[in-house]
């Protein structure tokens, strides 16, 4: 399995906005074409604006043919789209991550 971690910065007071804006549209269409969220979170400490999400994938194939599937439908990019438009964000990470063995044995375990 990979992680596909996404962390995304907003304007200041503007993270109640963007976290809306993506429940509304982009939430059920993520949820539809890459199924597999791991975690979808909000700093309360730190770097703060910022949003951290997750999701797994079988492999890069796998996140390749899911994300080519979300971006050919219409409604994704109303959402990219409206989002750009509002201005809300100001950086976006992501880094595709996997388990070391270590781990991958621990939760193997349990």
């Amino acid at each position: 399995m990979i992680v596909d971690l996404r962390i995304y910065t907003t304007l200041p007071n503007k993270l109640p906005e963007f976290v809306a804006l993506y429940e509304a549209k982009a939430w059920p269409l993520q949820l539809k074409y890459l199924e597999n969220c791991l975690g979808w979170y909000t700093t309360v400490e730190g770097a703060l604006n910022t949003v951290v999400h997750m999701w797994g994938y079988a492999d890069q194939g796998d996140r390749e043919r899911r994300r080519t599937a979300m971006a050919a439908d219409p409604a994704w990019g109303e959402y990219l789209t409206e989002a750009g438009a509002r201005g809300l964000l100001v950086k976006m990470e992501n880094r595709i991550i996997k388990p070391t063995g270590f781990f991958s044995a621990f939760q193997a375990k349990k």
